[in-house]
């Protein structure tokens, strides 16, 4: 197939999405597939307050319609809700193509816990609502996601998960990547309030504590927990054998919708300690690769009785070829089907769902 990929989220950005669509991009065209994608790459844009890295584009609907129509592609797939998404949505529409959509940040509750306005998750999920309404399929990385959505009233909801590059992420002959006292207690992710990296900081546990990446709030996290060790960003060799030679991974956020980090260190060895919440119960088959506790303190006193064998094996089902296969496998599923006819940005705009 001639596949595009619409997306806002792209390098100089360093998070799981753009590892997502890169890869799979990358494991497509190996399984002779034609793939393209529409970026921010090489477009006016600007970048959004505190995250300067994550560039958003100015462009229009016409101009998107007019590159799709060049392309001639086979599947369309927007995979995020920022300017691009919502110029290719329309111009999808205007001109009866069918597309698939995927859902990868839970943005609602991210501005529930910034914004001092009462009720902005509620509106977020209904703007999300529209954007993904008439997506022949919605992808989600875990089944707990799709029953989120569902119950918020998206349909066409299916599941898309994650892999781990098997060559980097592995366990290490020697695990001395720190010289610091054991057991290593590591955390890895973008540093910002969402990831709850505090609940981790906070913990009266033996050991030291490591943080992987950067973030807005880094400094911040640095100056109040002056005992953590701050790394900075850590290319993905670097990364792996940081994995590999910490005792334990420590993955408090609750609200990531699966948390790439976890199987990445799984994969070294590393057992992973998170709360019981959606994305680490996917994740984590619990007692095996990790534990999950209320009590983080006690899920990382556990996990590190676990056996870094079991782990490592465990997590070899993770692979970037499964995930390209599912995600062809939804597009040659939805790749004959039409509308019947262009629809209206006036018929976009009638409310097809009610609120939850």
């Amino acid at each position: 197939m001639r596949i595009l990929i619409v997306t806002d989220a792209w390098p100089p950005q360093v998070n799981g999405v753009v590892r997502t669509l890169q890869t799979v991009g990358a494991k497509l065209r190996l399984a002779g597939h034609d793939v393209h994608y529409i970026t921010p790459e090489g477009r006016k844009s600007w970048g959004v307050p505190n995250y300067p890295e994550i560039q958003l584009a100015l462009v229009s609907a016409k101009t998107i319609g007019r590159e799709i129509d060049t392309l001639a592609p086979d599947a369309i797939h927007i995979a995020t809700e920022g300017p691009l998404g919502w110029a290719a949505r329309k111009a999808c529409l205007k001109r009866g193509l069918p597309y698939t959509t995927s859902f990868h940040t839970r943005f609602a509750e991210y501005l529930d816990m910034r914004s001092p306005i009462p009720g902005t998750g509620k509106f977020i999920w209904s703007v999300l609502r529209r954007f993904h309404q008439h997506a022949q399929a919605v992808m989600v990385p875990t089944q707990t996601i799709a029953t989120l959505l569902e119950d918020k009233g998206f349909r066409n909801v299916k599941t898309w998960t994650r892999g781990v590059n098997h060559q980097n992420f592995k366990p290490q002959k020697t695990r001395d990547y720190f010289d610091l006292p054991r057991p290593i207690l590591l955390h890895a992710g973008r540093l910002t309030p969402e990831k709850n990296i505090e609940a981790f900081l906070k913990l009266d546990v033996p050991g030291s504590k490591v943080v992987v990446g950067e973030g807005p709030i880094r400094q911040d996290l640095a100056n109040k927990y002056p005992k953590a060790y701050f790394t900075g960003y850590l290319a993905e060799q670097d990364l792996a054998a940081a994995m590999a030679s910490a005792d334990c991974f420590i993955f408090p956020s609750t609200t990531d919708t699966f948390g790439l980090v976890m199987i990445e260190a799984m994969a070294c060895g590393t057992p992973v300690a998170a709360f019981p919440v959606p994305s680490p119960v996917d994740v984590i088959e619990d007692g095996v690769t990790g534990v999950m506790n209320a009590d983080l303190a006690e899920a990382i006193k556990t996990a590190l009785k676990l056996d870094r064998t079991k782990v490592q094996k465990a997590a070899q089902k993770f692979t970037w070829e499964r995930v390209a296969d599912m995600f062809a496998g939804w597009l040659v599923q939805i790749g004959a089907q039409k509308f019947g006819k262009a629809q209206s940005d006036d018929a976009v705009l009638k409310p097809v769902y009610e609120p939850n």
